[in-house]
């Protein structure tokens, strides 16, 4: 699986498709939830929110 472009740890589904959903979808590198919080400038917490709440809502960027 592929790797975070700043920090290099290992990716979840989960962590691409948030990358795919908050800076652009057709991305071929990925930020970790960490670093992607880091980027947007908001707490990782909020990260996980959103990705639950687009999960709800049927979003297919994530598992």
């Amino acid at each position: 699986m592929a790797g975070c472009i700043r920090c290099g740890r290992s990716l979840t589904g989960n962590e691409i498709g948030a990358h795919k959903k908050f800076v652009n979808r057709g991305s071929t590198e990925f930020f970790c939830r960490d670093c992607l919080a880091a980027y947007l400038d908001v707490e990782p917490e909020l990260i996980d929110q959103k990705i639950e709440q687009f999960k709800q809502q049927g979003c297919t960027l994530f598992v």
